[in-house]
């Protein structure tokens, strides 16, 4: 292993914290302990690491990154749904193990949690009522900050954008993406990041939906498809994670 993937792969088990085992937290895991298959799989709420999406799912961040730049795919990276930002920070540290200077990490988030969801005609949002839970999943933006500070990756080549995406997003500054990760759980959040987002992802680059296993995520990400004739092959990371690569 050279020196790139050690740095890379040490920085994934740090970043999930499948070093030091951390319990997991939250309505559906107060009551259990730390479980490798889940951490790996991006299946609990870490209490302590600063990623849920577990181990598969930077890997398929890393692959991603890795063939933009092969292929020489203009853009930078951007994830809409960060938490305590750790993805955003395995990005930017890929970007650095590679020597990449002209590229941005873009880390889009309320930084206040999950918004409560209108009555859109998409129940599973209400089911879901993730926002009864923004003790958990609302974190500020200083301490994402201090997150990458933690990892001396805090510099000139990430940029934050903070509020609602139907905010945030539809006047954001980013010119060109060759990576748009979405994060944002609920129906209405996949449907801006795509609308506002999606145009602005170039031939070659990745698209990826950590949410897919969410029905409410799942169908904005087929109405959206649909609506612009995307035939793009879905890829699965795991059940719960679909990607694709845009051809056109």
């Amino acid at each position: 292993m050279n020196d790139t993937s050690h740095y890379l792969e040490l920085m994934k088990k740090v970043l999930t914290n499948v070093i030091y085992e951390d319990p997991p937290q939250g309505p559906w895991y107060a009551h259990e302990s730390y479980d490798k298959d889940m951490r790996s799989q991006g299946q609990d709420w870490p209490s302590v690491a600063h990623t849920m999406v577990g181990l598969a799912r930077l890997q398929n961040v890393r692959e991603c990154l890795e063939q933009v730049l092969a292929d020489g795919v203009p853009g930078d990276f951007i994830e809409t749904g960060v938490w305590r930002g750790g993805t955003c920070i395995f990005a930017r540290a890929v970007l650095q193990a590679h020597g990449v200077t002209d590229r941005t990490v873009w880390v889009a988030d309320s930084f206040e949690g999950i918004p409560e969801v209108a009555d859109d005609g998409h129940p599973v949002d209400h089911k879901m009522a993730l926002h009864r839970h923004n003790g958990v999943l609302g974190i500020s933006q200083e301490q994402v900050k201090a997150n990458f500070r933690c990892y001396d990756l805090l510099d000139d080549q990430v940029t934050f954008l903070p509020g609602w995406f139907r905010d945030s997003l539809p006047d954001a500054p980013v010119e060109k993406l060759s990576v748009l990760r979405l994060d944002g759980d609920l129906y209405e959040s996949t449907m801006d990041a795509l609308t506002h987002l999606y145009p602005k992802l170039s031939t070659g680059g990745y698209v990826i939906i950590d949410d897919y296993a969410i029905p409410a995520c799942k169908e904005a990400v087929h109405e959206y498809r649909e609506k612009f004739g995307i035939e793009d092959e879905l890829l699965f990371v795991d059940p719960g994670c679909a990607y694709w690569r845009r051809s056109g």
